[in-house]
């Protein structure tokens, strides 16, 4: 099989695979009652201090009025804290609950395991020729966006 069709193939198997594949590994007992789209929103909200409903927005590329619904359920789950800024009562600020920050840590160990996993018996030029690719497609796939 030539380089081409190799890495097709494994793109191809991989985006039909990665959501399925993560969802399994990061929606376990402990996290049953959630998805692996509010897994990503989790991350988006992150472990640092609380970050305005839009601004976790713009980081997702959702409406606002999208988000709300989501963290809606999240926090009826017990997985995110909202509140109105002190000093702009028109902000809503949403952080993550005790509970929200142990799905996001059990989030990041998925990730560093799939990283782990990547660079394993690669060494440091083969790393640097790996990011360079990803980052092409990276870029492919945001000019993509863009002129679709």
């Amino acid at each position: 099989m030539d380089h081409y069709t190799t890495i097709n193939e494994v793109l191809v198997n991989l985006f039909n695979d990665i959501m399925h594949i993560e969802e399994k590994a990061i929606i376990t007992a402990d996290f049953k009652d959630i998805s692996n789209n509010d897994m990503h929103i989790i991350e988006a909200i992150g472990e640092e201090a609380s970050k305005s409903m839009s601004t976790v927005a713009k980081a997702l590329s959702v409406t606002v009025g999208t988000l709300t619904i989501a963290i809606n359920s999240l926090v009826k789950k017990g997985y995110v804290n909202r509140v109105r800024s002190e000093e702009d009562r028109r902000v809503v600020l949403i952080s993550l609950s005790r509970k929200g920050k142990r799905a996001y840590r059990h989030h990041e160990q998925f990730h560093a395991k799939m990283v782990e996993a990547t660079l394993a018996g690669l060494d440091e030029s083969q790393t640097d020729v790996l990011i360079h690719a990803l980052q092409n497609l990276k870029d492919f796939f945001y000019r993509y966006k863009d002129e679709g």
